[in-house]
């Protein structure tokens, strides 16, 4: 197996572990590995984030057993499915002694295609796994700027509301919300980067992590008014560079009266 220079030895051990039991199952047809082993940028604190491409007539079969696949695998103390981030086919688990997050995607061969991200196959049982990524492209999602403009006054009046009523906690964890759906996927995309959220923001927008940062405050009234105008404000400088968008005037003025007439008395 050729490993990117930047894994661990501590993951690689984990890997080829892995790979090893894996490949002892024959409805197993291939593995991938994604994220920073693709991308050659991991680190210490890097997930492994497994395709576990299988044969589609042993698929089902494979789905309901799959945590027996996973318990072999020595080190394992921890694992459970990924409803939570809306990917059932997902199994979290993390390993011992080194504390190693592993993410393991188990998908039909050939829906291996459909892919958010590059994906570098470790292991192929006869290279069919490969044959599906050299004919597919993998695409992330994009912000729609016109999905975003359509539910952003809502949205704005929503967290005017839960500040009004005293719902602190609520309106921080709901201005999260703005900044991971609406504010950093667009200006991520408007840069010519990924859109992924709020992830490495720092490192990949310095600038307007900048901005970004007076968004982020405790669950106070006072600093919330002011968190709530800055993604306002940042929304519409973001607009600005949007050209093919139907700008929801109506909303947009209904939304920002009622925040000066709720919160700004």
């Amino acid at each position: 197996m050729k490993f990117p220079k930047t894994l661990p030895e501590t993951h690689k051990v984990l890997l080829s572990t892995i790979v090893d039991s894996f490949s002892q199952d024959t409805r197993i047809e291939g593995i991938g590995v994604s994220g920073s082993y693709a991308s050659d940028s991991m680190d210490k604190y890097s997930d492994l984030d497994l395709v576990i491409a299988i044969s589609p007539t042993h698929f089902e079969e494979v789905m309901s057993s799959r945590f027996e696949l996973i318990n072999k695998i020595e080190g394992k103390v921890a694992a459970f499915t990924g409803e939570h981030v809306g990917e059932p086919r997902l199994i979290i688990a993390l390993f011992k002694p080194h504390a190693i997050h592993v993410d393991f995607k188990f998908v039909s061969l050939p829906d291996a295609a459909v892919r958010v991200d590059d994906t570098k196959v470790i292991w192929d049982r006869n290279g069919l796994l490969t044959k599906v990524f050299d004919n597919s492209t993998h695409q992330y999602p994009q912000p729609s700027p016109q999905w975003i403009e359509d539910r952003f006054w809502v949205w704005t009046h929503y967290a005017a509301t839960k500040i009004a009523r005293g719902e602190y906690f609520e309106t921080v964890e709901f201005l999260s919300f703005l900044r991971s759906v609406v504010l950093s996927p667009l200006a991520l995309q408007q840069n010519g980067l990924t859109p992924s959220g709020v992830r490495k923001i720092e490192q990949r927008l310095p600038e307007f992590s900048q901005h970004l940062k007076e968004t982020v405050v405790p669950p106070e009234k006072d600093a919330l008014i002011n968190a709530l105008q800055c993604c306002i404000s940042l929304y519409l400088k973001l607009r600005e560079n949007e050209i093919d968008i139907d700008v929801q005037l109506e909303a947009q003025h209904l939304a920002l009266h009622y925040v000066d007439q709720e919160l700004m008395k």
